[in-house]
């Protein structure tokens, strides 16, 4: 060891050891377990969110009714027969000849049941323009868009034959064909564009192909093993679609994270002249502590998904937590047992120009200790100089920049805000809800009955249809279809309203607190709770905003009690939940400004969407509250690391945010980069994602960490580490820290343990 004193300690540095010294088995037990996961995993399957448990509330009740009774909805289809031009009338015979050619058409494919024509279903506009043809697609609702082909070129067909008419299909199957069909391959070439952008960047920051490969290995090693662990866990917390892609999102960033923390600082202890053996131990004790440390933290903020109570988001939280903790486990198990194993070969794959010269010892201690940070050592002269007026100043900004945030106006976003007009089926929506207001988006009655045939609940059933129309909440035709073997109705209401969702949303509180209770709710043993896409979107709202405070609480506690406790210090505890929440809440100003005001919309494809998708602020407060971690943890941890070295406070300060810049700013670029992918996708709610994620990162690795973190820890200085003697009893998990390995001490210092 460098000095002969140097100790290993903690749970980190005694993972690093022990990895170091039985290389092939901890590179061994690692592969094992990654096959393990995924073999198992695979074997096991991966059970899917049901639909009954998607949401809580009437849209719940509803499908689990349907789910008991067995029932099969089909996805149902409409064609709309709308005439170009004023004069002709659905009464005309081109136009009956048209919705006669579009029924037999659909019905010649051979994949659709129950077609029925307008003038049998009454589905007529009020102009007399527009008609719907109407039928249900054959098989499994869930695949019935890989069987709808057949059934749009036969209604292509037709249109052909009438030019006088816009004849255009739309429905569940069609709908998600469409998507498939444009979006599909965007979000899958965004997942697989992310690794070969971090690998650049990586190359980039090491000029080594070795030394940049590491990282993204772990990672991707990470993401193998957590989606076998998902499938596992799936069967006792059901997974989704979404799950996977926040999953690979979440592992790659901090598997790379965790990794370049951790290899960065093993290379700067050998740049400063110490031997391998003693650089890989002073990385575990440090920088191992750090990765443990944001890892727990992280692992919390993700698991207050799970508060929500919604099984999307309880699947993101649950699939998160688990990579975050495998990529922790894998930062310091395995990588040690790499760097020891590789060596100098870690060097290997030099990029001209991009490496580091071989240079004496002596070249090579003044980068590591300097990192090569000319940009940060100038600023940090600045900001320790003046911290005061770097704290109003930069503070100032980033409250302005977070002030829109005040006027967030949250919504489910139409087809035509999520999508613009890329797609012509869009266009299609909005004439049928023009045509037939909430005719696309009907809320769907659930009645459930004892005997579904009894004469008052058929009574019930006709004054629910009359009323339902009589008292304003829809302009009908009710449509009522009878399961009599369950014992089960389905009453389908178009809501007043349509597509806007206000109004909307007020004809379905009509019918929930109005109709309903007055005809149906009248009788004895009748379950009619209502859902649909208007109702699904209520029930999923009510259910997010009654989230939020204990998400919150439950986050931010958690996070604060854990920095007391790594930390030993209350203030250092506090500053950290405040500039969390700060970076976060200008990541809200910015998504506000950009996809609700419009400032700068157009820069990102963005114009006319005027307001931010209901599950994006909470998702992002999570995700960035445990991202934000990575950096303030590994920056003070090395601010502390120089303090108990005996740098007074400014100078530890300014030791510590320069010798991290380098890593920091790396690691920032990567999720920066990765983030700001899915900012290019056409879907509105990623592009938000992807806007709002890479703002955040971006601002919390330079304004935060840069500027107000020292700027903040200057003004403090020595109450930085002000612990409340009635505090003391708290679990001290400091000890993880070699401060004596750093560089040799003074020797009545020699073998000390430094504490706070």
């Amino acid at each position: 060891m460098g000095n002969g004193q140097t100790r290993v300690r903690g749970i980190a540095a005694r993972a690093g050891g022990w990895s170091a010294r039985h290389r092939w088995a901890a590179v061994g037990i690692w592969v094992l377990f990654v096959v393990l996961a995924m073999g198992i995993g695979s074997a096991a399957g991966t059970a899917k969110v049901k639909e009954s448990d998607q949401l809580g509330g009437e849209t719940h009740t509803a499908a689990k009714i349907i789910e008991d009774a067995g029932i099969e909805e089909p996805s149902s289809e409409t064609v709309l027969l709308q005439a170009k031009d004023g004069r002709l009338k659905a009464t005309d015979a081109e136009f009956r000849a048209a919705v006669a050619a579009v029924v037999k058409a659909v019905d010649a494919t051979g994949k659709v049941t129950d077609v029925t024509s307008p003038y049998d279903t009454k589905t007529i506009s009020k102009d007399g323009r527009s008609a719907l043809v109407q039928f249900d697609m054959r098989g499994d609702s869930d695949t019935a868009h890989e069987r709808v082909e057949p059934v749009l070129k036969a209604v292509e067909a037709v249109q052909k034959d009438h030019s006088s008419l816009r004849i255009e299909e739309i429905g569940g199957a069609s709908m998600m064909k469409t998507f498939k069909d444009a979006f599909g391959d965007d979000f899958k070439q965004a997942e697989y564009s992310a690794v070969p952008v971090a690998l650049g960047i990586l190359l980039i920051a090491f000029g080594a192909l070795v030394a940049a490969l590491l990282p993204v290995a772990l990672a991707l090693t990470a993401i193998m093993a957590t989606t076998g662990l998902m499938a596992i866990v799936s069967h006792v917390v059901p997974m989704d679609d979404s799950s996977s892609s926040v999953m690979l999102l979440v592992g790659l960033a901090v598997g790379v994270d965790y990794c370049l923390f951790y290899l960065r600082r093993e290379r700067e202890e050998r740049a400063a002249g110490r031997d391998a053996g003693t650089a890989l131990r002073i990385a575990a004790a440090t920088s191992g502590r750090a990765v443990i440390v944001s890892g727990v933290t992280v692992c919390v903020a993700m698991a207050g998904m799970l508060f929500t109570g919604l099984a999307t988001f309880k699947a993101m939280g649950l699939a998160s937590l688990i990579v975050v903790a495998v990529a922790m486990v894998g930062s310091v198990t395995v990588l040690p047992a790499l760097l020891s194993l590789l060596g100098e070969r870690v060097e290997k794959g030099r990029i001209p120009f991009l490496h580091p010269d071989k240079r004496s010892k002596k070249s090579k201690a003044a980068r590591g200790n300097n990192d090569g940070s000319r940009f940060w050592s100038a600023v940090l002269k600045v900001v320790l100089a003046k911290p005061a007026v770097s704290l109003v100043v930069a503070g100032g900004a980033l409250l302005a920049i977070a002030a829109p945030a005040l006027g967030m106006k949250t919504q489910n976003l139409t087809l035509d805000q999520e999508f613009g007009n890329s797609l012509p089926i869009v266009g299609t929506y909005n004439r049928v809800n023009d045509a037939f207001p909430g005719g696309s988006e009907p809320a769907e009655v659930i009645v459930k009955a004892k005997d579904i045939n009894a004469p008052e609940v058929k009574s019930a059933l006709a004054d629910f249809r009359a009323e339902a129309i009589s008292s304003g909440a829809s302009r009908g035709p009710v449509e009522i279809k009878l399961h009599d073997a369950q014992n089960v109705a389905f009453v389908y209401v178009p809501l007043v309203g349509g597509s806007d969702q206000d109004k909307a949303g007020q004809s379905l509180d009509l019918l929930r607190d109005k109709v309903r209770p007055d005809t149906l709710g009248k009788v004895d043993g009748v379950q009619a709770p209502i859902s649909g896409q208007v109702a699904g979107n209520k029930d999923f709202n009510d259910q997010l905003v009654g989230a939020v405070v204990p998400v919150f609480a439950f986050v931010v506690v958690f996070a604060f009690l854990l920095m007391l406790v790594s930390f030993r210090s209350l203030t250092i505890a506090i500053t950290s939940i405040v500039l969390n929440l700060l970076s976060v809440g200008a990541a809200y100003g910015i998504l506000v400004a950009v996809f609700q005001h419009g400032w700068g919309a157009s820069l990102v494809g963005a114009e006319g969407v005027g307001a931010i998708i209901t599950w994006l602020p909470l998702f992002l407060f999570v995700i960035l509250f445990g991202l934000s971690m990575d950096y303030h943890v590994f920056v003070v941890s090395r601010i502390r690391e120089a303090r108990l070295r005996g740098l007074a406070t400014k100078e530890a300060i300014r030791h510590g945010v320069v010798t991290t810049a380098g890593v920091v700013t790396s690691a920032a670029v990567i999720m920066v980069a990765v983030f700001a992918i899915f900012g290019t996708l056409s879907m509105q709610s990623m592009k938000q994602m992807g806007v709002g994620l890479a703002a955040a990162v971006l601002i919390d690795a330079t304004v935060i960490r840069g500027v107000l973190l020292p700027a903040v820890m200057a003004l403090l200085g020595e109450h930085n580490w002000y612990l409340p003697k009635w505090l003391n009893r708290l679990p001290d998990l400091t000890h993880d820290e070699s401060p004596e390995a750093m560089s040799p001490p003074p020797p009545a210092m020699e073998g000390e343990r430094v504490g706070v």
